[in-house]
């Protein structure tokens, strides 16, 4: 069992998977940073408050913080933000491997092909 184990920690899919929590994880560190120091502050002296996150209001004895909320949302929304942007640089750097891709043998076979036929012109 203890083989097995090792085997599947050792596949590639595994360890791309651990190495991508982890920067996930360092990542959202620097958004939640991000929100909590730049972005909340900002909206802060919009709406005249410098700390969203003690927005509440009470109701009987529940609180609603609905500032953590925004927080939150604020979170997702950069969050999601950058995966686009990295999603569509993947994307475009994978369309220009394509066209700079290694000719086929097709490719070389057709350059023969019209080399030939200009010879036979000449």
């Amino acid at each position: 069992m203890i083989k097995e184990f090792k085997q599947f920690i050792a596949r590639g899919n595994v360890i791309d998977l651990a190495v991508g929590v982890i920067i996930g994880a360092a990542f959202t560190a620097i958004v939640n940073s991000l929100v909590k120091n730049l972005i909340n502050p900002l909206l802060g002296l919009i709406i005249g408050r410098i700390d969203l996150s003690n927005l509440v209001f009470k109701v009987g004895g529940a609180t609603f913080k609905y500032g953590s909320f925004i927080n939150s949302i604020i979170n997702f929304i950069i969050i999601a933000f950058v995966v686009f942007l990295i999603v569509k640089a993947v994307n475009k750097m994978g369309k220009a491997n394509k066209k700079a891709a290694k000719p086929t043998e097709a490719d070389y076979l057709k350059e023969i092909r019209d080399l030939l036929k200009e010879e036979e012109t000449q």
